[in-house]
C-alpha cells in the first residue's frame, strides 16, 4: 500500500509539490510561483525528498471518459492530450508535469486526479445545455465544472466538522478562480462553472457568466476572436471592474479610500455571489451549510459577514470555514488506486516543512486540520 504520496499539482503557470506522509503529515513541499513546464523543479526536489511511493497529479479536465482517478499509462496520456483545447492554460502543464514525474520516478505510479470528476455525479438535467442535438453529440458539449478536487474536500470535511451527514453542503471555492458546488451525501447535484471555466461567479481575471448574444455581438462588431478570448479570460472578472487588478484585497482598498470603480467592482462580485449560492440551494432543495474555502473564502471575513447577512432569509444556516487542501484529496484517491499497484518507491534522505495556520474568522466554525 502507497504510503508517502508526491502531490504534484501543476497550474497554469505555477507548480506545488507536496509529499504527505501515511498520516497526511507535510513531509516536504515546494511552491514555484513560476514554472515552464521543465523538468528541473522537480529534480532538484526530489534530491532532498522523503521516500515516495506514488505520484498524485491533479488534472484539470478528465472529460467524459475519465470520472475517477487513473493510473497514467500511454493510453492515458493520449487521451488527456486529446483534451487540451478544453483546458489550454492548464493541461500542458499537468501533461509536464506527468511527464517530469515519470522520468524522474521510474516504475512509481502516476495517477492522474480529475478537478471534473467529482460533477459526474450531477443529474442529467444539470449538464444539458439547451443547443442543438446535432452540436451536443458532435462536440460533447456539457456541463463539466472545476474545482472539484477543492469541493469534494471541503464539502466532506464540513460535514465531518458539523456532525451532520445527510446535511446540504454548497461549497464555495473563492480564489483567483472562484466556484460553487452544491453537495448532499458526497454527491455534487449542481455547480456553476459549464463546458470552460470560465462560467459562472465573477473571477479575479475571468468574467463569469455572460450572455452568449452579447458575445456574438462583440465578433460581428469586429472584435477579432483572439481579443475576445484574451479579454474574457485575462481582463475581465474584478480587473475589469475594479481597474486595480484582479486581488480582492486591493479591489477592496482601492473601494476603502473612495475609487467608485472599485467600489462597483465589490458589489458585482457580492452580487453575483449571493445569487449563485442561491441557486445552488435551489439545486440542493434548500441549504444546511455553507462552507468556505480558497484564498479569499478563507481569509476575507468582510466578504464573509456581508454574503452571510444578505442570506439570512435561509434561517438556521451553519456557516464553515475549511481550510483549501487539495493535497489531501488528491493524496487520498493517489493511495485508493495505488493499492491495486506494483510499487517501486523512490528511496531518498527526508527532510520536513510545516504548513503555517491558515487565517479563520471569529464569526465562523473553523477547521483547524
Amino acid at each position: 500500500m502507497a504510503v508517502n504520496v508526491l502531490v504534484v499539482n501543476a497550474g497554469s503557470s505555477s507548480l506545488k509539490l507536496t509529499v504527505l506522509g501515511g498520516d497526511d503529515t507535510v513531509l516536504a513541499e515546494h511552491h514555484a510561483e513560476r514554472w515552464n513546464g521543465e523538468p528541473g523543479p522537480l529534480r532538484d526536489f526530489l534530491a532532498t525528498a522523503p521516500p515516495i511511493d506514488a505520484v498524485g497529479h491533479r488534472v484539470v479536465h478528465g472529460g467524459a471518459e475519465f470520472t475517477e482517478p487513473v493510473v497514467v499509462d500511454d493510453r492515458v496520456r493520449a487521451a488527456l492530450e486529446d483534451l487540451t483545447a478544453l483546458a489550454p492554460l492548464h493541461q500542458p502543464r499537468a501533461l509536464a508535469g506527468i511527464d517530469a514525474a515519470s522520468e524522474a520516478l521510474p516504475g512509481v505510479p502516476q495517477v492522474a486526479c480529475f478537478d471534473t470528476a467529482f460533477h459526474a455525479t450531477m443529474p442529467e438535467h444539470a449538464t444539458t445545455y439547451a443547443l442543438p442535438l446535432e452540436w451536443r453529440e458532435k462536440w460533447g458539449l456539457r456541463r463539466y465544472g472545476f474545482h472539484g478536487l477543492s469541493h469534494a474536500y471541503a464539502s466532506r470535511r464540513a460535514v465531518e466538522l458539523a456532525g451532520t451527514p445527510d446535511a446540504r453542503v454548497v461549497s464555495c471555492h473563492l480564489g483567483a478562480g472562484a466556484s460553487l458546488a452544491a453537495v448532499q451525501r458526497g454527491r455534487c447535484v449542481d455547480t456553476t462553472m459549464g463546458f470552460t471555466p470560465l462560467a459562472g461567479l465573477v473571477m479575479a481575471t475571468r468574467s463569469g457568466d455572460v450572455d452568449p448574444g452579447l458575445l456574438v455581438w462583440l465578433l460581428r462588431a469586429g472584435l477579432p476572436l483572439d481579443d475576445l478570448e484574451a479579454g474574457l479570460e485575462h481582463r475581465s472578472g474584478l480587473a475589469g471592474l475594479g481597474g486595480v487588478g484582479g486581488d480582492l484585497r486591493d479591489v477592496r482598498r482601492a473601494a476603502e479610500a473612495g475609487d467608485e470603480r472599485a467600489a462597483l467592482a465589490l458589489r458585482v462580485y457580492v452580487h453575483r455571489l449571493c445569487q449563485s449560492i442561491a441557486a445552488m440551494t435551489a439545486s440542493l432543495g434548500g441549504v444546511d451549510l455553507l462552507v468556505f474555502t480558497g484564498g479569499v473564502g478563507e481569509h476575507d471575513a468582510l466578504l464573509r459577514a456581508e454574503v452571510v447577512g444578505k442570506l439570512a432569509f435561509l434561517h438556521e444556516l451553519d456557516v464553515l470555514v475549511v481550510r483549501a487542501r487539495e493535497d489531501l484529496e488528491i493524496a487520498a484517491q493517489t493511495r485508493a488506486v495505488a493499492q491495486a499497484t506494483p510499487v517501486r518507491p523512490h528511496r531518498v534522505p527526508s527532510s520536513t516543512t510545516v504548513p503555517g495556520p491558515a487565517a479563520l474568522s471569529p464569526r465562523t466554525r473553523p477547521d483547524r486540520r
